[in-house]
C-alpha cells in the first residue's frame, strides 16, 4: 500500500504533466491561428495591390483609346 506522501507526489506529478500538455496544446492553437490570420491579411493586401494595378491599367487603356467620332486608320 502506498503512503500518503507518495500518493500526493503522484497526484502532483500527473497534474503537472497534464498542465504541461494543455499549455502545449493551447500554444499550438495560438500559433496556428496567428499563422492563419497572417496569411489572410497577406492575401487581402495582395488583392488590394492587384485591384490597384488593374485600375491603373484600365486608366491607361482609357487614356490611349480613340475618342468617339475619331477616325483611326492608316496615315
Amino acid at each position: 500500500m502506498i503512503g500518503e506522501f507518495e500518493s500526493r507526489k503522484d497526484l502532483i506529478q500527473e497534474l503537472t504533466s497534464s498542465g504541461a500538455k494543455r499549455v502545449g496544446n493551447i500554444a499550438a492553437i495560438i500559433t496556428g491561428t496567428v499563422a492563419e490570420v497572417t496569411r489572410e491579411i497577406g492575401e487581402w493586401i495582395t488583392d488590394a495591390i492587384e485591384m490597384n494595378e488593374a485600375a491603373a491599367a484600365a486608366r491607361r487603356d482609357a487614356a490611349n483609346a480613340p475618342h468617339p467620332g475619331e477616325v483611326v486608320g492608316p496615315d
